[in-house]
């Protein structure tokens, strides 16, 4: 993505780069895009880099993200709606979705809950707070979800051999 000043068209929500702390960009705020993977966009802010999440590009001026899901049918969460979700969540650095990339591990629904156990494709990986953060906030989307929590593991260590065969490909490894 071409480097370019943007006027922020109103407040927007956003998260510091790497720590993941939540902050407001506020409207008419002028912010230089420097990034855009998977949907979500990484700006500068008076020298501080932030995610803004693809579902608030408008903000940007750009066409958000939509996370759609059909309305529900019960008041259960539909797994199936939880896995869209977390396919719609990019690495920051690796253009390839967290499921494809086999970065999670388990997930589990009870009653309107989802606990999610994922890792990162290096323990040092600085992203981490963002990634765990960006799962939270597009599962909690799904309807009827009412919580998620995140279990940031690194047993068993992440390797290549856990990414999709579409990754690999994608990324040139297969």
């Amino acid at each position: 993505m071409e480097r370019r000043m943007v006027a922020v068209r109103r407040d927007c929500p956003a998260r510091l780069v790497p720590s993941g702390t939540r902050i407001t960009i506020p409207r008419d705020t002028f912010v230089s895009l420097t990034q855009d993977l998977g949907g979500n966009y990484t700006v500068n802010l008076s020298g501080n880099l932030a995610r803004v999440d693809g579902t608030d590009a408008d903000a940007l001026g750009l066409e958000p993200v939509e996370l759609e899901f059909p309305a529900p049918v019960s008041d259960t969460v539909d797994p199936d709606q939880v896995w869209q979700a977390l396919a719609s969540i990019y690495d920051p650095e690796i253009p390839v979705n967290i499921v494809e990339l086999g970065l999670i591990y388990d997930c589990r629904i009870r009653d309107r809950e989802v606990d999610i156990t994922m890792t990162l494709t290096a323990p040092g990986c600085g992203m981490g707070p963002v990634l765990v953060d960006d799962v939270e906030y597009r599962v909690g989307k799904v309807p009827n979800v009412t919580r998620v929590e995140v279990e940031l593991v690194f047993d068993p260590p992440w390797s290549r051999e856990r990414m999709s065969e579409a990754a690999q490909l994608e990324l040139g490894i297969f």
